[in-house]
């Protein structure tokens, strides 16, 4: 199910939007303030973020610019929820690289709507990095892997998945049990915030390729 981190300082819409994300199938996640929130937000690595942007201590737009600057975190879809709706509060959230901007009191529908957007072009994109990525990855270390936040072990597995081998076949090579190959794999899903083997293995292909050497001069071929 996919992971939906609710950020929001007052207990009562805080709590309505748990129940209505989990009655309709989500995973909620919730955290009271901002720092809590990018705390969460780093451990969890949700699908979509939802985020008032009044609060004390780390406010919305703090929140958005910390989760922006960590690698690990920069492309979580991330929606502002807000009783603000003026023109200036609207630019700062997008400058920021908010995803959408709900004014309160936003409907269950509106809501819903914006999540399923988000999930939505995140796939796309995801769909669309597979089909046009043309990399020439270094399969020669997981250590690159491991930068995103995975496990030793959990790097040896991203490695050979990259390279299209099987879980069976990562079991024989690793010297375990093929369900504790399952096992890491559902945790590198967790961790990287994709659904499936594909699009984990772009990211892995990506993280993989070193950047070309330029010719002399400074200009690429």
């Amino acid at each position: 199910m996919k992971k939906i981190l609710v950020i929001e300082d007052e207990p009562v819409t805080r709590n309505n939007l748990v129940l209505m994300l989990e009655l309709e199938g989500f995973t909620p996640l919730a955290a009271p303030d901002g720092r809590a929130g990018v705390a969460l937000a780093r451990a969890e690595r949700p699908d979509v973020i939802l985020c008032d942007v009044s609060m004390p201590q780390l406010d919305g737009h703090a929140v958005l610019a910390a989760l922006r600057a960590d690698e690990a975190t920069v492309s979580i879809p991330f929606i502002f929820l807000t009783a603000r709706g003026d023109r200036k509060d609207l630019r700062l959230g997008m400058d920021l690289g908010a995803d959408d901007y709900l004014p309160k009191p936003a409907s269950a529908e509106e809501v819903l709507a914006a999540i399923r957007t988000r999930l939505s072009r995140r796939r796309e994109q995801t769909q669309a990095a597979l089909a046009q990525v043309e990399l020439r990855p270094d399969f020669s270390s997981p250590k690159p892997l491991e930068a995103l936040g995975l496990t030793p072990r959990e790097g040896e597995v991203l490695l050979w998945v990259a390279q299209g081998k099987s879980n069976g076949d990562i079991a024989g090579i690793l010297g375990c049990a093929e369900n504790t190959v399952k096992v890491h794999l559902s945790r590198i899903f967790e961790k990287l915030g994709f659904e499936n083997r594909n699009a984990a293995t772009v990211r892995a292909l990506e993280a993989l390729t070193a950047p070309a050497p330029r010719p002399p001069g400074g200009r690429t071929p």
